[in-house]
């Protein structure tokens, strides 16, 4: 039976790890393959990593990078950053990444969703939408290109489609909520699990156990991803890379999966 998934989410630029908020002023706050090395340590349900520079700059995955990751990482890593075409995602996943993540090029192809589910499996197919609210209105944008590009798409209209096309998973990035650490958006985060028949994932906002707890309570079978909260400690955000441990964890999963 599918569970919660409590989900650490790096972010890549100029081959640092760095934190965002709303999508802008990177803070750098340490190297990849040892944050990857302490999540391992610490028994992390699985591990997102997003190469925020691939896309904007218009350049090829970083290979060399993706391979020192998955030989270091011992729990399921989805990658993603600069995939355009089925061909690259097929050399991630040899290289022993077991999930790629699209965001742009799912938006400006959808086609592109089809071919690389075709070529990898659908179970390694991750969408990224990243949304921000419509100012006095429920709906919400999709954006592109780090939030840079705002596209002709509505978050709920995109996600019954991606689906269609052969998307594995869905992650919703709140452009809004990232690195506030105020708490996830809940409202958003309820209508894509109603609406979505895949496993959904929502980042963007997380700055304690307690937010974590309330969207699960909220969604049930869910991805929790967060940035912040796994890299940041304390009011004064100092740099350190934390996860629960399995007695909380599972407290914590417990207390609010009544399911």
């Amino acid at each position: 039976m599918l569970r919660p998934r409590i989900i650490p989410c790096l972010l890549i630029h100029k081959n640092g790890l760095v934190k965002t908020v709303n999508f802008k002023s990177p803070k750098y706050v340490g190297d990849p393959i040892n944050a990857v090395k302490i999540f391992n340590e610490k028994e992390s349900d699985e591990l997102i990593v997003l190469d925020i520079d691939a896309t904007v700059n218009n350049v090829e995955p970083n290979y060399k990078m993706i391979a020192n990751l998955a030989a270091e990482c011992r729990m399921p890593l989805c990658y993603g950053g600069g995939i355009r075409t089925a061909v690259q995602a097929k050399r991630i996943i040899g290289l022993g990444v077991e999930k790629v993540a699209i965001s742009t090029a799912a938006v400006e192809t959808p086609h592109l969703v089809t071919q690389i589910s075709e070529e990898i499996g659908r179970q390694s197919v991750v969408v990224v939408l990243d949304a921000k609210k419509r100012l006095l209105s429920k709906d919400y944008d999709v954006y592109t290109h780090n939030g840079i590009k705002k596209s002709k798409h509505s978050v709920f209209e995109i996600v019954s489609q991606i689906e269609a096309l052969g998307a594995g998973e869905i992650v919703i990035n709140s452009i809004d909520n990232d690195g506030q650490m105020k708490g996830y958006d809940l409202e958003l985060a309820r209508q894509i699990k109603k609406m979505a028949h895949i496993p959904v994932t929502i980042l963007g906002g997380a700055g304690s156990l307690k937010d974590i707890g309330d969207l699960i309570r909220n969604c049930g079978t869910i991805g929790a991803a967060a940035g912040s909260l796994f890299v940041f400690k304390g009011v004064y955000r100092a740099v350190l890379i934390n996860y629960p441990k399995q007695a909380e964890k599972d407290d914590l999963i417990r207390a609010n999966y009544p399911f």
